[in-house]
């Protein structure tokens, strides 16, 4: 079986959206363990605005490159594998985060709002203008409309919510389904009119950007663990040092 053409340029903006997603995380666990002044990651625009950057552009990919699978006409069976892995990971995301904050743990977030993201795209069919239509829609009904039926655990995956729940990671469907419908209508539009802009040379300082982008689901379910073994082994060592 041919595997499909892959989009360098593309797997190399993934690729950057992990590493400034590790640089985050780092950050956060050293400010866990205190071993950097205490920062907000809750309330600091510093860092709350970065957290916004990253979920965005990551979104966004996964919008380009839902436009380049329907392009090359992705199998069923080749979507439900990649979809049942997703899925899988944030169950796993989930029950890890469980034990680690069990006050706060993470009942619907980036991974769970990629899986569903995934199956809207797949069973919904829009023109490109409608993608980015719906995603404008979504972005701007999840800022101007909320409801205290949506701040339960249970219902919160919608994003209608009157305040922020605790919790360690909160990706709603709205307004994130938005951000990754705007990417496929942007990627849509970018494959018919400037096909260029995803399918051109990569220039070879960034092929290793390309190469992390072309690994994130893997990367994202090892990335912690290591980073946190990192500032676990350092808090044993340093004191001996």
């Amino acid at each position: 079986m041919t595997l499909p053409a892959r989009y360098d340029r593309l797997d190399a903006l993934r690729g950057l959206a992990m590493v400034w997603m590790t640089v985050f995380h780092f950050s956060f666990d050293l400010n866990q363990f205190r071993l950097i002044p205490r920062q907000n990651f809750y309330a600091d625009p510093f860092w709350t605005w970065q957290r916004l950057c990253i979920v965005t552009l990551f979104l966004g990919c996964v919008g380009l490159s839902q436009a380049v699978a329907q392009a090359q006409g992705t199998p069923t069976e080749r979507f439900w594998r990649r979809w049942l892995r997703v899925a899988g990971c944030a169950l796993l995301v989930s029950a890890g985060s469980a034990l680690m904050f069990p006050h706060s743990w993470i009942s619907f977030g980036v991974l769970h709002a990629v899986a569903v993201s995934l199956l809207v795209v797949r069973f919904v069919r829009l023109p490109g203008w409608g993608w980015l239509l719906l995603g404008v829609a979504a972005i701007g009904l999840a800022s101007g409309v909320a409801h205290p039926v949506f701040d339960t655990r249970w219902t919160n995956w919608v994003g209608l919510v009157t305040h922020k729940p605790i919790t360690e990671d909160y990706v709603p469907l709205l307004p994130w389904l938005g951000v990754v419908a705007v990417g496929l209508g942007a990627g849509q539009w970018l494959l018919t009119h400037r096909p260029g802009v995803l399918q051109g040379r990569l220039p070879a300082v960034l092929q290793p950007l390309a190469r992390l982008g072309r690994w994130s689901l893997s990367y994202y379910m090892v990335h912690q663990p290591v980073l946190l073994g990192l500032v676990l082994a350092w808090t044993y060592c340093a004191p001996n040092l």
